[in-house]
Formats: structure tokens, sequence, C-alpha cells
């Protein structure tokens, strides 16, 4: 694993890609721990390096009766269960800027939304608490200007930054990968390539977003391919009924055959 800048996570170092999964939202102590022990049984037998995401609520939602969330600081506390029971990091998205201190007591990393990237505030409270932050590429931003998000990390003397692409806006109902921008945003910092987010179908007449889940393999396939440090895959064990993000997340039973090929295709593209 190439965490250049994240001694934070030092401690996953792996000739492996690394992983961040888990549910959109964390639903409830059960659901977090049931998701976690599962990925993290098959990364430890892959040799993945994983840290578990949840969000502890969900801001951007497009109707007002979408779920956003339990309660924050009762989802913040499955988070820190979640890392105590099985020794392993964990990653939640913040909205404002008062979230940034209240999520750092809970956490290792700090997720900067792709929509709320450009906000300096926002980005300079994460940075200034010390933890890694994840900066998610905006849809509506080339991977070049990345590096200004980037900078805004490392100005607070945080070297402990990453960038998270997942897809560009096409029209007003898709997304695409262009992955080209891959090694353009990783000569500023580790990157990782959300799969499942870029196959999201948003501004869906419904209020909710779509997805094509089909397509999981071919863009994470893809992704190794062209060298991402990571992966970001949000997975659960019944998606149809998931509370958020349903539409594209991968069915948890998939999870070790997908990552199982995409060992192999690791392997491959390293021995090169």
């Amino acid at each position: 694993m190439k965490l250049r800048n994240i001694p934070q996570l030092k401690h996953l170092e792996s000739n492996n890609f690394f992983l961040l999964a888990g549910p959109c939202a964390i639903e409830s102590e059960e659901m977090a721990l049931r998701i976690a022990e599962k990925v993290l049984k098959i990364t430890d037998k892959l040799e993945i390096p994983f840290i578990f995401k949840g969000s502890f609520k969900k801001a951007n939602r497009s109707r007002i009766d979408s779920f956003t969330g339990i309660g924050d600081e009762k989802a913040l506390k499955i988070l820190r269960k979640v890392s105590e029971a099985f020794k392993i990091p964990t990653v939640t998205d913040i909205h404002e800027v008062s979230d940034a201190e209240m999520a750092a007591e809970y956490v290792d990393v700090l997720q900067i939304p792709a929509f709320l990237v450009r906000q300096t505030d926002l980005v300079v409270a994460a940075a200034n608490t010390g933890k890694v932050v994840n900066l998610k590429k905006g849809q509506f931003m080339s991977p070049e200007s990345m590096k200004h998000a980037v900078t805004k990390v490392t100005d607070c003397n945080n070297e402990q930054v990453m960038i998270t692409d997942r897809g560009t806006m096409f029209g007003y109902q898709d997304m695409i990968v262009d992955f080209r921008g891959i090694p353009t945003m990783r000569e500023y910092a580790p990157t990782v390539l959300d799969v499942t987010h870029s196959l999201q179908q948003p501004n869906q007449s419904s209020g909710v977003t779509g997805g094509r889940p089909d397509m999981i393999e071919t863009i994470a396939r893809a992704g190794i391919v062209n060298n991402v440090d990571g992966l970001f895959i949000e997975t659960h064990f019944d998606p149809a009924n998931a509370k958020s993000d349903g539409a594209n997340m991968l069915d948890l039973q998939y999870l070790e055959k997908l990552l199982s090929n995409l060992t192999a295709i690791s392997k491959t593209v390293n021995s090169l």
C-alpha cells in the first residue's frame, strides 16, 4: 500500500491495494459490527489493508424525508466500537466545520464529501484535527484542481491526506470515471477509486438516487490496472433494504469473489 504521506496508517503497509469499505450509513450497532466482521475476515485472508467506512449522518439528501442517521453521537460511538472490537481504523464523512472536532474524537480518517471539497473552512477544520483527511474529488472538478484541495490540508501542517475519485457528472443523471485523472492525482497524494459512488445515477425524478451495481467489477478492475492506491466500496448484506444508497451498493455476499479477482489482477500489475 502506498500511503506515502499517512504515518497514522503506516501499520497497514502492504504490497496490495488498500480498501475503504462498509455501509453507506450507520443504521445500527448490529449491522455495523456484522459488516465489519465479514469484510475483515475477507481482507485478512487476501492480505488487503482495511479501513471500515460508515457515515454517522447523511446531510446531502434529495428529499426531506430521506434517512439521515440514527443520531450523531450514537453513530460515532458505534464507529469507535467497530475500531476497538476489530482493531481496524475507521473513516466517516463530515459536512460542517463543527463536525470535524466532534468526529475526530471517534474515527481515524475524516472524509470531505465531493460536493463540499471546495469549502475551505471545512477542509481546514478537518486538517487541523491532525487526523488523516480523505478528499473526495468534486463531480464538477478536474483532476488537476485537486492539487489545491490537497494544499489546503498540507498548508495546515498536516501531510496525512489522500484523494478519492468518485466519478464526474455526465449529463444530469449519470457519472463517468476518467481514468486519465488517476496518475495526475497520484502526483499530489495517494489516490483511491470510489467504485460504488462512481456508478450512481443521481437526480432521478423519484428523488432517490439510482445506480449500476452490475458494473462494480468492471470499474474496480480498471482502477487496479491503472494503479490506484486503494478502492472505496460501499457494501451491505441487504442492499435492497439499506436506508441509504442501496441502489449502487455491493451485496456483501459477492465481496470475497470480487476482491479475490482484484487481488490477482493487482499481483499481475505489480509484477510488470
